[in-house]
């Protein structure tokens, strides 16, 4: 995987979509038995097992980069590290580096250069907004992350991709969240695995949100899934989707 720069700051003026591979996309959530991911005031909530919270890690320690979005980023301010030395051991021994990129998307751009993940140098961090973000913004995260600004409104996901297989060698990406950003994937078809654990809750209520946000919108399509593998581990269970392509006219 090849290095990012901080210094660097690029922007293109509108984001093309050339015949390249994308990176392999496997998004991580845990949600109650009545499908909510948090609660309605989207604050972090502990409602998984200790299992559950080393799952996560697996998951994002197989990844050559790690994915958010930024509201989910300022709600839980991760650093989105390792803090297991077996994990970072392992991929070292698959020829990984020992953290993985992370990756900050957000299409406003105001992320607070404050937040945790900013504070610690385990690996490269790149943010893809656009050019909506303010230039104290810009300013501020040009020393800590490499940024990659449009010219569009929002950023283009599967440009995104692309870019970090063909500049920084990404080839498989754990997303995690939050729900805007990975309906975003699932309607762009950019999805390849979805992780998925139920715990024991039922938290009820239509304001809090499920693993696609809070929008009353069905999907544009819908999104099959095929389950390949399921294990429980005390009250909580384990579930692993592969989500079906489109099939592509032409």
């Amino acid at each position: 995987m090849k290095s990012a720069k901080k210094s660097r700051n690029t922007r293109a003026r509108k984001p093309l979509r050339p015949k390249l591979s994308r990176p392999s996309v496997t998004a991580t959530f845990a949600m109650t038995v009545d499908g909510k991911i948090t609660t309605r005031n989207f604050s972090p909530v502990d409602f998984t097992s200790r299992e559950d919270k080393l799952h996560l890690l697996r998951q994002r320690a197989l990844g050559d980069a790690v994915l958010i979005g930024h509201t989910t980023l300022k709600q839980d301010n991760v650093r989105l590290g390792l803090p297991h030395a077996e994990l970072r051991e392992a991929r070292v021994a698959r020829g990984q580096t020992p953290y993985p990129l992370r990756v900050i998307v957000s299409n406003e751009g105001r992320i607070d250069p404050k937040l945790k993940i900013f504070q610690s140098d385990i690996s490269p961090i790149i943010v893809f907004s656009t050019v909506r973000m303010p230039r104290k913004y810009q300013k501020s995260l040009r020393e800590k992350a490499t940024l990659h600004l449009s010219d569009a409104r929002s950023v283009d996901l599967a440009w995104m991709l692309q870019q970090l297989r063909s500049e920084y060698g990404i080839r498989s990406v754990a997303c995690e969240g939050g729900a805007t950003l990975f309906r975003a994937l699932l309607e762009e078809d950019l999805v390849d695995q979805l992780s998925l654990t139920i715990a024991p809750y039922i938290f009820g209520g239509a304001k809090a949100p499920t693993l696609t946000g809070l929008s009353k919108e069905f999907l544009l399509r819908s999104v099959r899934c095929s389950l390949t593998q399921m294990r429980v581990v005390g009250e909580e269970c384990f579930l692993t989707y592969r989500i079906k392509h489109r099939r592509r006219s032409g």
